[in-house]
């Protein structure tokens, strides 16, 4: 029998990326002659379920659910669970409960080489990811067979608008079609109306946004100053939320803006670079703009909206993060980088240890030999090409994950035993 024979896989998918790539996968996996159900919580999760025969409503309460989905599991026969994202609450106790059943647990997330890429891995993601425990040696002796071509990092987000498009249209029906499920709790702290009005303002204000962004980007390139770059994150992410050492993103600008006052020459700037997702939910800008004048560097300062990150590395003298994905493409291009929280890429032959005021005087320069290692380490195993949010994206990870998810061998396993799925790479995603 083949290794990928699927007759007596039965897949539970619970929560996903906003928009149609889970049903999408699971009608692959039908396909494939599995059995596919899936698990929502709220309206939003419904509507972007096409099959209605294999859709379960959960309508308990978050103490309710781990029996539920325990029983249910007992129920279909489940052997395997598909989620996106493993730190919010349901999904953290479905992973615990799945894993002392013995099931496997299949995690996507965003990619740790987006925008073309997608992350899939099993039992976690981010800071409980396999790539926690394994050192740059241990992926050099994997891919001492491979020869594998790794593309450059691209310079912007492929599916952005249709990101913010899905998310809105998720809260919507959230907002107006949940009256089925009164027990449902948002993972995030405000209100789902609330989530729906700043993902619906984020999605009209793009075009002012994009040409203010263009005007900024274009004084500091023209500035002719050095620049360092502190790259924000959503505060609500997860990967901040779960893997930072700060409560608020607020609290990393402080530190950031008085370590670059007492290190950086007085001649250099400081560029504060907002996620490209960032919808003024936390007063960043408010904060900034103070934090600046009290340490005296309010002229040295600039902020950015989102937007091409490619375009500020290019002169950018180093970069400062908490765990963002972004510093990947700060590494690709050999600029030093400093981590705050735990990430994937935080691995010493690449990341300073120095302390922030050293980092600033004179940062450490990264061994770039050992992060084309890594990153090819990544391209073979965990990161997948394609996106969830624009049709082309989705077609193109459709064309590898399935496989990939059908094989006895995660995708780190498989490269060790030469059973990885064969790929090619994303040139573009429209």
């Amino acid at each position: 029998m083949s290794e990928h024979a699927s007759t007596t896989r039965s897949f539970l998918f619970l929560q996903g990326p906003h928009g149609p790539f889970f049903s999408g996968l699971g009608r692959m996996l039908r396909a494939a002659d599995c059995s596919v159900w899936r698990i929502g919580f709220n309206a939003g999760d419904q509507a972007f379920w096409r099959n209605k025969t294999s859709y379960l409503p959960f309508r308990g309460t978050l103490a309710e659910w781990p029996e539920y989905f325990l029983q249910t599991c007992r129920d279909k026969g489940i052997s395997d669970i598909v989620l996106y994202g493993d730190t919010r609450p349901i999904h953290a106790k479905a992973i615990a409960a799945a894993k002392s059943a013995g099931l496997r647990v299949h995690v996507f997330e965003e990619g740790y080489m987006r925008p073309y890429w997608v992350t899939y891995e099993r039992d976690g993601s981010n800071g409980h990811s396999r790539l926690m425990q394994t050192s740059v040696k241990d992926m050099r002796t994997r891919l001492e067979q491979s020869d594998i071509e790794t593309p450059p990092p691209p310079a912007h987000w492929g599916d952005m608008r249709q990101h913010v498009f899905y998310g809105a249209l998720y809260h919507w029906f959230v907002m107006f079609q949940n009256q089925g499920y009164r027990n449902f709790r948002p993972h995030r702290a405000i209100s789902v109306t609330r989530e729906f009005k700043l993902y619906l303002k984020r999605l009209l204000l793009m075009p002012a946004q994009a040409i203010e962004r263009g005007l900024a980007t274009r004084r500091i390139r023209n500035g002719g100053f050095p620049y360092h770059l502190a790259l924000l994150q959503l505060e609500h992410d997860s990967a901040f939320q779960m893997h930072s050492p700060f409560e608020t993103m607020v609290d990393f600008l402080a530190e950031v803006i008085a370590g670059f006052a007492a290190g950086a020459p007085r001649h250099h700037h400081l560029v504060i670079k907002a996620h490209p997702l960032e919808d003024g939910r936390a007063p960043i800008r408010r904060a900034l703009r103070r934090l600046a004048r009290s340490h005296g560097i309010a002229d040295r300062v600039h902020y950015v909206r989102g937007g091409k990150l490619a375009e500020l590395l290019n002169d950018a003298r180093s970069a400062v993060t908490v765990n963002s994905t972004a510093g990947q493409q700060v590494l690709w291009r050999g600029i030093p980088l400093k981590v705050f929280g735990t990430a994937v890429y935080d691995k010493p032959e690449f990341t300073s240890d120095q302390s922030l005021v050293k980092f600033f005087e004179a940062p450490d320069r990264p061994d770039s030999r050992a992060y084309r290692d890594y990153r090819r380490y990544l391209m073979e195993t965990s990161q997948m090409p394609g996106g969830f949010y624009s049709r082309t994206g989705r077609k193109q990870l459709l064309r590898h994950v399935v496989d990939m998810m059908l094989s006895p061998h995660d995708p780190y396993e498989a490269l060790r035993h030469g059973t990885a799925a064969p790929r090619q790479q994303l040139s573009v995603v429209r």
